[in-house]
This record gives structure tokens, C-alpha cells and sequence, in this order.
């Protein structure tokens, strides 16, 4: 009889599945990538040196940074040896995320902080840089169709966000409140889209407080969650399973878009220091 045998080993099958699925991806985005380089080639239009840097890295090979931690921290020493496709950063206010997702920023070969100005003056400079690439509007013209249809409502925001995310440079980039100025049915989309798009060549690092952007039952197992504790111990990586440990402090800071715009435009300040009289 092979039960007991084959209850063990489903655990380890499953995993190797998933690790197998998201290979495949990588792949499949690679394929892509190499396609419209072609076709920019043949257009006359040569690569940039970020892009071809990309799809030079060998097969497999993974993304790691270290750095020492910033204010809120003392300085503790801070290292992600394996970066996913797609990392979540959560926390309460004023735990620190936004400092961490700016030295991540800083820290990563090739990488920009996609800050809460995007969208200033109604999204002007991302819109000039459209005007200025038709190939890029292109592809943020094609990825808007997409999420109309799968629910979403064109915005200032959401063009502003996809002007970055589709573009081809930089080789990294992380976005502060990835759901600002997006309603509930196009961050669910948005979400949809990017699971269908983002690989390790290019990852991202989104921070959130929305359960519609991070449904903490639908990561995948290209995904991870970066935690930020209140009492700014170090950030660490929590696994997306309930019983995990920080689970609960994660779900905590989620909620859905119509509790989040209570608190819209809230943020944490650092009290200033006085001498005692």
C-alpha cells in the first residue's frame, strides 16, 4: 500500500510543481522579451544596455541584496538572498516601510522608488514620457484595454503606474502604495495583470496596505511578504499560511479599499527632539 507514501511525498511534489510553473513563466517572458527586441531591431531601434543585460543573466540565477537598515533602525544588518518576482512590503504606520522600499531602491542594481508623487499635475511627466516613446504607449494603451475588460476604470493613477510598469527600463522597481488613486475592481485587475506579467528578471516591489492588491490567499509561490513590526525589529519574510509566524500581524494591516480611504494621505512623522529645560 502506497497511502501513507504518497500523503508524504504530496508536499514535496507540489513544491517542485510550483517551482517547475514558475520557470515556465520566466521563460515564457523571456520568449517575449526577445520577440520585441527583434522587432525593435528591425525597426532600426537598438536595445538598451539594461534589457540586454537581463536576458543575458544565466538561467536560475537569483537577485540578493544586503544593506544595513536605516531610521527607524539601528543600523541592523539587513539581507534578502533569493528576491521573488514579486515582493510585498506591509506594515503599520510608521513601521518603516516607506524608508526600507527607498533603500531597496537604492540598494538594487538598476532600480527606481516609484513614490506617492507619481501622479502630481495629473500624471504630466509620465504622460510627456508616452508622447516622447510610442512604443511604450503602445503597450500602456494594450495593457489599459486589458484591464477595462477585466473590470477596471481608466484613471490618471492607473496610467501614471502602468507608464512605469511597462516600461523597459529600469531592471527593477519598487512602488510606494502600489493601490493609490485605483478602485477596488482595477487593483484586482491590476493584480490579475501583473501576476500574468512580472518575473525574476524584472521584479517588483509593491508596497500595500490593500487586501484586494495582497489577498494574502492567492499569493503565488513566486511572491513574497516583507513585514515591517510596529516595534521596528528588522523586517522579515512572512510565509503567506495561516499559523505562520507574523500571518496575523500581516493581515492586520490589510483591508479593503473603502477602509483604506479612511486613513488616505496618513502618514507617520518623527517627533522632534527637545532638551529638557
Amino acid at each position: 500500500m502506497l497511502g501513507g507514501d504518497a500523503d508524504a511525498l504530496e508536499p514535496a511534489l507540489a513544491a517542485h510543481q510550483a517551482m517547475l510553473e514558475a520557470r515556465g513563466r520566466d521563460l515564457v517572458a523571456t520568449v517575449a522579451k526577445v520577440r520585441a527586441l527583434r522587432a525593435d531591431l528591425a525597426r532600426g531601434k537598438a536595445p538598451e544596455a539594461g534589457e540586454l543585460a537581463r536576458l543575458l543573466r544565466p538561467a536560475g540565477e537569483t537577485m540578493a541584496v544586503a544593506f544595513d537598515l536605516p531610521w527607524p533602525w539601528g543600523g541592523e544588518r539587513f539581507e534578502l538572498l533569493d528576491i521573488r518576482a514579486l515582493t510585498w512590503i506591509v506594515g503599520p504606520l510608521g513601521s518603516g516601510k516607506t524608508r526600507l522600499a527607498m533603500r531597496l531602491a537604492e540598494a538594487l542594481p538598476d532600480a527606481a522608488f516609484i513614490g506617492l508623487d507619481r501622479a502630481a499635475d495629473g500624471g504630466a511627466a509620465a504622460r510627456a514620457r508616452l508622447d516622447a516613446d510610442a512604443a511604450l504607449k503602445a503597450r500602456v494603451e494594450r495593457a489599459t484595454a486589458w484591464l477595462v475588460e477585466e473590470g477596471a476604470s481608466p484613471s490618471d493613477a492607473l496610467t501614471v503606474l502602468l507608464a512605469s510598469l511597462e516600461a523597459a527600463t529600469p531592471a527593477a522597481l519598487v512602488i510606494d502604495m502600489v493601490e493609490q488613486g485605483l478602485d477596488q475592481p482595477t487593483q484586482e485587475a491590476l493584480i490579475a495583470h501583473l501576476r500574468r506579467r512580472v518575473s525574476r528578471e524584472r521584479p517588483l516591489f509593491l508596497m500595500t496596505r490593500s487586501s484586494s492588491m495582497l489577498d494574502l490567499g492567492e499569493v503565488g509561490p513566486d511572491e513574497a511578504i516583507l513585514f515591517c513590526p510596529a516595534n521596528h525589529s528588522p523586517p522579515t519574510l512572512v510565509p503567506p499560511y495561516p499559523g505562520a509566524p507574523g500571518y496575523e500581524a500581516v493581515a492586520t494591516c490589510l483591508a479593503p479599499p473603502d477602509v483604506r480611504a479612511r486613513t488616505e494621505g496618513v502618514v507617520a512623522w518623527r517627533p522632534a527632539v527637545y532638551e529638557a529645560s
